[in-house]
């Protein structure tokens, strides 16, 4: 069933950070009912998370920081799109920034959001292939732990206490299906 979508009747940015905005936005839907939403309109072009995927489907996993949760996570490794940059280039960039290794072949695979309800950030993934050994100098502020592990021990890793990022084991999944297919 297609909708229209609700009308915006006015828009007024009630928060800012470096890195995202907190928008609130008065809305008339169709039906006549209005109501006032908030969301985070995020800076930049968007991210990219990438599956770098050697021949015998090893993924490699970072282990890293996550300030939101206070503790290391284990996931895919993922950063912001340049202002000057395709998605293409800031997921092999990001990927010898992160792991120290480019893909010959990169596919991107489509976007994630997390919270599409009050939060507008993409994240695209893409799928690195025919990786080889290439490092580039990165802005994190401690080395990234590489984790090399096999895509056919899914479940075991989305089972552990420290792989909890969601756009990381969507990804995984989506990666899994598309090289399975």
């Amino acid at each position: 069933m297609s909708r229209k979508k609700p009308d915006i009747q006015e828009r007024r940015t009630v928060a800012r950070s470096r890195l995202f905005e907190v928008e609130e936005l008065d809305l008339e839907f169709s039906n006549g009912a209005r109501t006032c939403f908030e969301r985070l309109v995020s800076r930049g072009r968007g991210a990219v998370i990438i599956a770098p995927v050697q021949a015998d489907r090893t993924i490699l996993l970072i282990r890293e920081y996550a300030a939101g949760t206070d503790r290391y996570e284990l996931g895919l490794p993922k950063g912001r799109i340049e202002a000057d940059e395709d998605i293409l280039v800031a997921a092999n960039r990001e990927i010898m920034e992160e792991v120290g290794y480019a893909g010959q072949h990169l596919t991107h695979l489509g976007a994630l959001t997390v919270a599409p309800g009050y939060m507008a950030h993409q994240t695209h993934l893409v799928l690195a292939e025919d990786l080889y050994a290439q490092q580039a100098e990165g802005d994190e502020p401690e080395a990234i732990e590489v984790v090399p592990w096999s895509l056919d021990r899914l479940g075991e890793l989305i089972a552990r206490e420290d792989c909890t990022e969601a756009r990381s084991i969507a990804a995984l999944y989506m990666v899994r299906e598309y090289l399975d297919a």
